[in-house]
């Protein structure tokens, strides 16, 4: 934590120093949002409980914690086994501590007063979590304003705040979620500093790895690169999710990485490199995918698919705009590959009728992007009255919503030649009819195309965060060692 006349955090050398500002105006935002709401009684009190530190199955290895993102959002606390409340009327915030044993001073480092912690987080009042029953009860508030609600994303509940004694008060865990929800969906321009902050030195990291690949390495050893990277230069620790390294075929893997196929194949001359990866600076996300070939060098039919995808990719950037429907992205950018595949070949007919058939998921079956922020599958994608669409490719957007200033999200179309779903085209009559099969042949194993961007949405366009060689000419120069400067894309902001 950096010392300074005004709180922040830091990790010193060239890291970002992040005012605890940023979470104090959090708290004012969710607090005016719920003073608006007329569900809200007077006297209400938000409860959030922070995250818990875990171990390795039955044994004591700790896990590295990492915050619980709700309550980092309201608090930014770097400790487990907090608590925090709000005041929705005043704003007045307290944190609860853990009262730490004496034995904690000789295994775990000095044990700090309240009042270190009341000014490490610039909050009104500290007090200990056993005495959270006593403390609230003595405020006598009307409700307490628990966090309930589903993670679109994943399907999982949040953990609600819980302690001994609350049975004694007037809880709602209805009312709170989709109000913070839509308070994380918009970031402020402190949070978008530390997000420009996380997409540098991410981008950064990526043009090391552009730059230190060579056939015959193992993934696994660009991962390796990659985190060192981002933590020894921008104070790193956590990634935003598990790293993906494919080269080859397993470009086509879209969730390439995990722990059956852990980012070790040897990369080959003639592969295309598939490399998606993002750090974490105090809970907030970047994520960004590059693709390139291994030797340095596009092929002509790699050159094609990637320059298909950077189309579609620019394209979509240069639409969005507040009051844009987001699943109109993800299809402008399936008709732009659409196109660019009959181009090539590989596809011939008409892109209209191949649209009606569902062809641009055969090649692209993910979603085209998401939100982003302290979570890298960032909340809100579809708060009450936002539908997801039932159709191949649509159906794994991660939001459907309607574009506005602030929200940040990552663009990320891609080609992919994934057996599985060109075998099931083949037999499909509807879509069969598409396919140029000697053509097609050729890239069976090429494995696939991404290219992901974080941007935000700004009153007219888009400002892009990430920065890093995106044409064929920029790629080969900087993998062959150039520091010549690149043209990022500027679209409309």
């Amino acid at each position: 934590m950096a010392s300074s006349e005004r709180p922040s955090f830091s990790l010193g050398n060239e890291t970002l120093q992040v005012p605890l500002a940023l979470f104090a105006l959090n708290r004012q935002r969710l607090c005016e949002r719920l003073r608006k709401n007329t569900a809200v009684q007077a006297g209400s009190v938000v409860v959030l409980q922070g995250g818990e530190e875990t171990q390795r199955y039955c044994t004591d290895t700790s896990i590295i914690f990492r915050q619980e993102s709700f309550f980092h959002w309201a608090f930014g606390v770097l400790e487990s086994g907090f608590y925090g409340t709000i005041d929705v009327d005043t704003g007045t915030s307290t944190l609860f501590i853990p009262r730490l044993p004496d034995s904690y001073a000789t295994w775990m480092g000095k044990i700090h007063s309240k009042e270190h912690f009341k000014n490490k987080y610039a909050v009104d009042d500290v007090q200990y979590t056993d005495e959270i029953a006593s403390v609230l009860a003595s405020r006598n508030p009307s409700v307490l304003l628990t966090l309930r609600g589903v993670n679109t994303d994943s399907g999982s509940v949040c953990k609600e705040a819980s302690f001994e004694g609350i049975s004694k008060f007037n809880v709602n865990n209805t009312i709170l979620h989709p109000e913070i929800v839509e308070c994380r969906v918009i970031k402020t321009d402190m949070e978008l500093e530390v997000l420009r902050y996380t997409n540098r030195i991410s981008s950064e990291a990526h043009k090391e790895v552009m730059k230190a690949v060579k056939v015959g390495m193992k993934e696994y050893e660009m991962e390796s690169l990659f985190q060192h990277y981002c933590y020894s230069r921008g104070g790193m620790r956590h990634n935003s999710y598990t790293c993906i390294c494919c080269s080859g075929e397993n470009a086509a893997v879209l969730h390439y990485g995990h722990a059956g196929a852990p980012n070790d194949r040897t990369i080959q001359d003639g592969d295309m490199c598939l490399f998606d990866m993002g750090g974490e600076y105090y809970c907030f996300a970047s994520d960004i995918t590059c693709s390139f070939p291994a030797n340095g060098k596009f092929t002509e039919d790699q050159k094609a698919i990637y320059e298909a995808v950077l189309r579609s990719c620019r394209a979509v950037m240069n639409a969005m705009k507040p009051g844009v429907w987001w699943p109109d992205m993800h299809r402008l950018a399936n008709r732009i590959h659409l196109e660019e595949l009959t181009r090539i070949g590989i596809l011939s007919g008409s892109v209209d009728a191949m649209v009606q058939a569902h062809m641009g998921a055969v090649f692209m079956p993910h979603g085209l992007g998401h939100l982003m922020g302290l979570d890298v599958h960032d909340v809100g994608g579809y708060p009450e009255g936002v539908e997801r669409i039932d159709e191949p490719g649509l159906r794994s957007l991660r939001t459907a919503r309607q574009l506005e200033p602030g929200m940040v999200l990552t663009v990320e179309p891609g080609i992919y030649f994934i057996d599985h779903l060109l075998d099931e085209a083949l037999a499909d009559q509807a879509q069969a009819c598409f396919f140029n099969r000697e053509v097609l042949q050729r890239f069976r194993g090429f494995g696939g195309v991404r290219i992901e961007e974080d941007v935000v949405v700004t009153d007219s366009g888009v400002e892009l965060l990430t920065c890093v060689p995106r044409t064929v000419e920029e790629i080969e120069a900087c993998m062959a060692g150039s520091h010549k400067a690149f043209t990022s894309f500027s679209g409309p902001k």
